[in-house]
Order: structure tokens, then sequence, then C-alpha cells
């Protein structure tokens, strides 16, 4: 019985050592998580199945080889598409007809423009659905890479100082031609309905009977913003109305001077100055919608006793652009940045979660896949229930601790060569006995 008592020992300890030595070699594969060797002891029964007080064991079983699913620390990359996790969850990938769920998250695009890690297997999320959120479903992620559409401009915010110590200027009627005709210009760029960038130019002139009113010219792509009745056939202005009026109070703050809006709860506040520009009088091929209807906001303007200046101006309009690289957020969504400036989100990843992890079935490359004792997936956002955040330009490493797995390796060996000297031992006295005479 000792023979076979040790030969069970000897075959744990080799067990034993294979789970270490297959956790050292994977110590710098991403998302891999170390394996244990879980053993039992075995006992003969008597004929009822059942042991007695001098009942000896007789040997030892490899139960099961577990796996630890305990967080590995998070290196960092700068690729946006290397996605860590940070808390509970796996990463849903389609291989076929299989899902199988990973921690490792190397992606990159494939030629169709899908997200797929290094064995082209595709990463799962929830599709955008525009304003309306994201889809309930999972499916393969995939980043569109065509133009993004372009948006007219619908409103232009203007912070401007006019210079209160200005006088009217000397020379009149006002020429856009003529800077002594008028005391500031500014310019802005405005989009039409195809992404074509215009220029409008503001012109500001101070009124001779009213210190604080000014009236504002508008002109679009270097035309006369008063057209040119004189030409042949007459030229219509570009911009109606061709001028409006603007107010501050006597402490240079802007004032209403319209109520475009017929909003009687607002007395004193500025409303934007409703303007249209005729696009096929500044382009007669345009194809883009005209005429564009837009709104001109001085509210944060003032009229202080310094030099007129341009403090900022802002429009919500963008010209078409290309996707140029991807953002992921920490709940999972994926933004594409595109040249023009603007982002849009183009999906969100999926993760999942089980009951029982360790009942996941291992199949290579740090990839699991669902078995009954693991139960069902719980998929979600990432951010929500009991599920992680992702973190982007991160990779989690493998959770192997090199120097517990070497101590265990020396134990290992140990009881290896102790379960030997066992049979030694047992065989020497095997030659004893048969030399007795």
């Amino acid at each position: 019985m000792s023979f076979r008592t040790a030969l069970t020992g000897l075959n744990a300890a080799n067990a034993d050592l294979g789970v270490i030595s297959n956790n050292i070699a994977n110590n710098n594969t991403t998302g891999f998580k170390e394996s244990r060797a879980e053993f039992g002891d075995i006992f003969s029964l008597s004929d009822l199945g059942t042991s007695t007080r001098r009942s000896i064991g007789t040997g030892v079983k490899l139960n099961a080889v577990t796996q630890q699913f305990k967080q590995g620390n998070l290196d960092t990359t700068g690729n946006p598409l290397d996605l860590g996790l940070d808390g509970e969850g796996l990463f849903m990938l389609r291989d076929g007809d299989v899902m199988k769920y990973t921690r490792a998250g190397g992606f990159g695009i494939d030629k169709d423009g899908y997200i797929v890690n290094n064995t082209g297997q595709r990463l799962q999320g929830f599709a955008s659905l525009g304003d309306a959120g994201f889809a309930a479903q999972t499916s393969d992620i995939f980043l569109d890479t065509k133009q993004n559409d372009a948006k007219a401009t619908s409103k232009t915010l203007f912070g401007i100082n006019l210079n209160a110590g200005d006088t009217s200027p000397t020379v009149t009627p006002f020429d856009y031609a003529n800077p002594k005709s008028y005391n500031y210009s500014t310019s802005s760029t405005f989009y039409d309905s195809q992404g074509t960038s215009h220029t409008l130019t503001t012109y500001f002139v101070k009124d001779s009977g009213a210190p604080n009113s000014w009236t504002v010219y508008y002109g679009a792509d270097g035309k006369n913003p008063l057209g040119d009745p004189a030409a042949t056939p007459p030229v219509a202005p570009a911009v109606t109305p061709t001028n409006n009026t603007i107010t501050f109070d006597t402490n240079g703050q802007i004032v209403k001077t319209l109520d475009h809006d017929s909003d009687p709860t607002t007395p004193n506040v500025f409303d934007p100055l409703p303007i249209t520009v005729n696009l096929t009088a500044l382009n007669p091929n345009s194809g883009a919608t005209t005429p564009l209807a837009m709104s001109l906001d001085f509210t944060g303007s003032t009229q202080f006793g310094s030099k007129s200046s341009t403090n900022s101006v802002t429009q919500d309009g963008f010209a078409s652009g290309r996707l140029v690289g991807v953002d992921v957020g920490e709940d999972g969504t994926i933004f594409g940045r595109y040249s023009n400036g603007q982002s849009k989100a183009q999906a969100m990843v999926a993760l999942a979660n089980f009951r029982n992890k360790q009942g996941l079935s291992p199949v290579g490359d740090a990839s699991w896949v669902q078995t009954a004792a693991a139960g069902e997936a719980i998929v979600g956002q990432p951010g929500t229930s009991s599920l992680g955040l992702v973190r982007s330009g991160a990779l989690e490493l493998s959770n192997v601790e090199l120097t517990e797995q070497l101590v265990k390796m020396i134990s290992a060996q140990r009881n290896f060569q102790a379960n030997a000297q066992v049979i030694s031992t047992a065989d020497q006295m095997t030659q004893t006995l048969l030399q007795i005479r």
C-alpha cells in the first residue's frame, strides 16, 4: 500500500509543478489569471462504505485546477483601444458562433471596421442610436469611418467690447470699403448645410444722436452689406436685414433693443438678432439650403472705455470631417474624433459577469467559455451593477505573483522528493523482508 500511496503523492506533486510552471510561463500574458491546484485525500472504505478509526489514508488526488480571478495591475500603453478593466467583469468576444469572455483588452480595428483582438475575435457592445442612446442588444462593435455630416450654423455668439469713448464717424453714409465710415469691424466663420465655410463681417457704427447706441451692418464673403443698387441689374444684399441696432445702458451692459421673441418675462434681456443669408448671392452654383437662417447673439458684449476688441466668437456649425481617432470613456462609450473637431458616440463596450466565474471553462488565449457551472451571463454597461470601469490606454497584466510561484515550486519539489523517498524506504523494507530465512 505504501508504494501506491507514495505514487499518488508523486502524481500530485507533478500536477502541482505543472500548474506552477504554467503560471510562471504566463507571467507576462495580458489578462492571464493564475491557476491553483486543489487536492483531496483518499480513504479506503469498508464494505459498508464507511471508514473506521483504524482506517489509513491511501493517498491524494487532484480535485480541481481553479483559476483565481483577482484583479491584475494595469499597465499604461497610450493606445486608446487598449482597454483594461478596473473592477469586476469580462469583455465579450464573438468567435464565429461561440461567445468567449476575457480580461485581455488589447484591441484594434480590422479591415472591415470592426474592433477585434489579436486573433480576430470581435468585441461586443451596444450600438449607438444617436440621441436615443444605445441599443439594448449586444452586437459586433463597428466603427463608422465615413465622413461626419456637416451642420449649418444657426447661432453665432459674440463677446465684443465697443469703445465707449469713440465718436460717430465723420464720413457718412456707411461704406464698407471706407474704414472711416465705421468705428469697428470683426469677422467670423459660418457654415452652410453642405459644410462650406463663409465669412461674416460685422461693422459697428456709433450713432451720433444716441451715445449708447450702435448700428450693426452685416456683410458676407466680402460682399457689400448694402448690395449694389447702381449695378445693372441691381445687386440685392446677401444678408437681410442689412443692419440692426444694439444699445448699452449707462454701466456699459447691453440691453434689449428688439423684442424678437416677444417674451414679456425678459424685459431687460438682449434677444438674438435674426438674419438670413442668401447663399446663391454669394455663390450662384451653391447647392446648399438657401436662405440660411441664423441668429447673432451679442449678450456678452460690453461698452467700456477701452479699445474696441473681439474677446470671443463662437458658432454652432461645422464642416464635414473624417475619422482621425477614437476615445473610450470609463463608462465604455467609444467616441469617434473627426477632423472638424467634432466627436460622436459610436458604441458602448459591453461587459459580462457570472455568479461563479471559476465555473468558466478556459479555452486558451486568456479566454473562457460559459458552462452550466458558471451560471447565466449578466450583461450590462460598465460602471453599472457589479461591473467595473473601463480604462482606456491600459492593459491588465497577469495576476501571477512570481515570487509566490517560486516558493510554491520549491515546496512542490520537496514534496516530490519526499514521496520518492517513501517509495525508496518501502523498497528497502520489502528487500529486508525477502532476505529473512
